[in-house]
């Protein structure tokens, strides 16, 4: 999806006062308001927004002058203050489609063969749908259906949408599993099984949110789903499947530990597919009621939020009409939206004997269980694993300076703790998160961590 946005403040009130744009980063300047709500049809900051296309982005010299600086600085209060921005995708991304196929595929293959080992990479552009990879199982799967049927829950129906799932080519270049890989990986019982890679994973958690994960990243999530919704339920039917989101929040560094505390959002950003024959003031109108109202709240929005709606000023063409899509493409929107650390490898389109994504899991629960349990107020987890060994080489414990000593425990003794309590051999990783059903699919759109299915047992606190 190619869109560009300024990086200009702007903020929506009604009114039509002078324009004023804050630094840009993009051709398109910010467009005033001409009534209340979102609108974008005011009068040109300049030449250059003049002739750009009318996107439905807003400005006041009140928010520009308000926003124009993003160096961290300090509040009235005294507070340390600094922007982070968070995005996300809808679930008819290119790279997010491509993440469902392969994991659709995964599942697929579970169902009928939990033993599956499975290595599914997709891309997609124009008409086209390509799988590729090393998949060794006992179950008979019809890949090109199961390909078609995931395009056509995405909402690509139609070549104007940028796939049809009736009529795109579907090509499938699947091999087994290379034998070198598999006698390294295989054993008698579940808890010997070898790692089917050498990989680096993290976990992160922290307490600004009942989900226990970071504010930005939730809000930014949140928007694309809902984005997705309202094109699903019909509540806006100008919009087509692809969709981004972005969020920055305002955060405050409280206390002598510096934990970072949401303060409010500075800025959001949509950018919503859309029917040739919709205007951006109904975009722009249509996406701060059902979208971003429903999901931000109203406690964290003031006079000086941003909003960007489809600042680029058309998104007609869209989907992987517009953009290619490839598996394993958004790590940060699939993680932490950019807090903590992100490992090496990715995630959908693998069977839990890969520890890029069982690992991954581990390293949320322990990060989840630790800050849950109120050992420390945030946690990043590091596991390392080698192919074909079944223990992990290193486990480490950062806390970022918010330790509680909770029963006089030290950051370092976490690592012993950790130790104690979770086996963290792939096999019992499997075993005891019962990764081999499949549940896969449901992880690849709208992230793998902070959501409450039952299924997730990752996200289920254990007791230290």
């Amino acid at each position: 999806m190619s869109t560009t946005s300024s990086v200009a403040s702007a903020s929506v009130e009604g009114g039509g006062g002078d324009v004023a744009t804050a630094p840009s980063l993009a051709n398109n300047q910010p467009r005033d308001v001409a009534k209340a709500g979102v609108d974008g049809t005011g009068a040109a900051a300049d030449d250059a927004s003049a002739a750009a296309p009318a996107a439905a982005t807003t400005t006041t010299a009140a928010a520009a002058a308000a926003n124009a600086s993003f160096a961290m600085d300090d509040d009235e209060s005294g507070t340390t203050t600094f922007l982070f921005a968070s995005e996300s995708v809808t679930e008819s991304h290119p790279d997010k489609l491509c993440d469902i196929i392969s994991d659709a595929i995964v599942d697929a293959c579970l169902t009928l063969d939990p033993a599956s080992r499975i290595a599914c990479e997709t891309v997609c552009k124009t008409g086209v749908v390509i799988v590729l990879g090393e998949i060794t199982t006992s179950a008979s799967i019809n890949y090109e259906q199961v390909i078609r049927d995931a395009v056509r829950d995405a909402g690509y129906d139609d070549p104007a949408k940028g796939l049809d799932y009736k009529t795109c080519n579907v090509i499938v270049a699947l091999e087994e599993q290379s034998p070198d890989i598999a006698q390294s990986v295989d054993a008698t019982k579940v808890e010997d099984i070898g790692a089917g890679d050498s990989s680096v994973v993290f976990g992160y958690a922290c307490s600004e949110t009942p989900e226990l994960m970071p504010l930005s990243h939730v809000l930014a999530t949140k928007l694309s789903a809902r984005l997705a919704q309202v094109r699903k339920d019909g509540t806006l039917d100008w919009i087509r499947p692809d969709g981004k989101t972005q969020i920055t929040l305002e955060y405050g560094l409280n206390g002598e530990n510096k934990m970072p505390i949401p303060k409010r959002v500075h800025s959001i950003i949509i950018s919503a597919q859309h029917s040739e024959e919709v205007s951006n003031d109904k975009i722009a109108s249509d996406l701060m009621e059902h979208v971003v109202k429903p999901v931000v709240p109203e406690k964290y929005l003031d006079e000086r939020t941003v909003y960007h709606m489809n600042p680029s000023g058309r998104f007609v063409i869209g989907g992987p009409h517009s953009d290619a899509g490839l598996t394993g493409r958004k790590p940060i929107v699939d993680t932490y939206g950019g807090w903590g650390s992100y490992g090496g490898g990715t995630l959908s389109g693998k069977d839990a004997t890969k520890v890029d994504r069982s690992g991954a899991y581990a390293a949320r629960w322990i990060a989840k269980s630790l800050v849950a349990n109120g050992y420390c107020n945030r946690c990043l987890v590091q596991l390392s694993f080698a192919i074909g060994l079944s223990i992990p080489i290193s486990v480490h414990v950062d806390t970022y300076g918010t330790c509680t000593n909770k029963n006089g425990k030290s950051e370092r003794d976490l690592v012993k703790l950790v130790e104690e309590k979770f086996d963290l051999r792939p096999g019992c990783i499997v075993k005891e998160l019962d990764l081999r059903r499949p549940i896969m699919r449901k992880t690849a759109a709208y992230g793998h961590f902070g959501r409450e299915e039952e299924e997730f047992k990752w996200e289920k606190v254990k007791s230290l």
